[in-house]
């Protein structure tokens, strides 16, 4: 089954398990749905977004978990995973620290 990446700061995610659910990050609220990224999309959203960035955690979710996907064009014509509706922290199936190194984000063992 795949896996859905969102990238979140580790205080998001902490607020969020406290809550039972992730409403989104601030660019989500604006957007009306949670952004996620699927495998072969998600460093290049890393370098994008997240440039610089550390304190992250790259928190995964298989899709059959998940309810109210929606695959959007987005990025060049790709289609993106979107979450209309809450997450719940729950569902996450793995979360791990997205550190930088050398200015450059190191992803775990398994993510494309």
């Amino acid at each position: 089954m795949r896996i859905l990446y969102k990238i979140v700061s580790g205080a998001e995610w902490d607020a969020a398990v406290a809550k039972g659910r992730f409403d989104g990050s601030a660019v989500d609220l604006r957007d009306g749905f949670i952004h996620l990224s699927a495998p072969h999309q998600v460093r290049e959203t890393a370098a994008r977004h997240f440039r610089g960035q550390d304190g992250l955690l790259l928190v995964g979710f298989r899709e059959g978990d998940l309810t109210a996907v929606k695959w959007e064009a987005s990025r060049g014509g790709d289609l993106f995973p979107h979450v209309h509706g809450a997450l719940s922290t729950g569902a996450a199936a793995s979360v791990d620290p997205l550190p930088l190194e050398g200015g450059l984000h190191r992803f775990p063992a398994g993510v494309p």
